[in-house]
């Protein structure tokens, strides 16, 4: 058995648990998550904490068994108190800011790169070049910073572009000068 699917899940005071028709809803002050469960693993939810578990007969299952503890570990987090990515911005004349439901970003191109929001994530900017992109579910906030670091990746020869925040980049060797 899993190691990890076997320690509860602690529920802060003002997020609730529930396990109905196969799926899992977590609510709290940043909003609410929800995923569907297989049939085989069950959640309880009693004192405070919510315990995974398989079904009898689920020993098939029992990759699930820890991932699915993780996921509800995660979602209870991220509905008291969320998840942040930070990128930074490196090279003259990048720069981001917000528009609305946007992130209008110059990366060296000759057009402005229009990254827009998903529903449940807000990006920050600060000082033009820190992009922080916070939600609920850690899994959305995670693909929505690998995407806006996909609009420019770092360059490994000028280590310019777009990284993660103590992201740290090997430096190429260009080509020589003549010898």
């Amino acid at each position: 058995m899993s190691r990890i699917g076997k320690v509860p899940v602690a529920i802060p005071a003002g997020v609730t648990v529930e396990a109905k028709g196969g799926i899992l809803s977590v609510k709290g002050k940043n909003g609410t998550l929800s995923r569907p469960i297989p049939d085989k693993v069950v959640v309880e939810v009693k004192d405070g904490h919510a315990v995974v578990a398989l079904r009898p007969g689920g020993e098939s299952a029992r990759n699930l068994y820890g991932l699915y503890r993780t996921l509800l570990a995660n979602m209870v987090k991220g509905v008291s108190e969320g998840f942040t990515k930070t990128l930074e911005i490196v090279g003259v004349g990048y720069k981001a800011e917000v528009k609305k439901d946007s992130l209008q970003m110059a990366l060296g191109y000759s057009h402005p790169v229009i990254f827009p929001l998903p529903r449940g994530i807000s990006a920050e900017v600060e000082a033009n070049t820190v992009i922080k992109v916070s939600g609920a579910d850690k899994e959305l906030v995670g693909l929505t910073a690998a995407k806006i670091r996909s609009c420019r990746r770092p360059d490994v020869y000028k280590q310019k572009g777009i990284r993660y925040r103590g992201e740290r980049l090997l430096k190429k060797v260009g080509k020589a000068a003549g010898k």
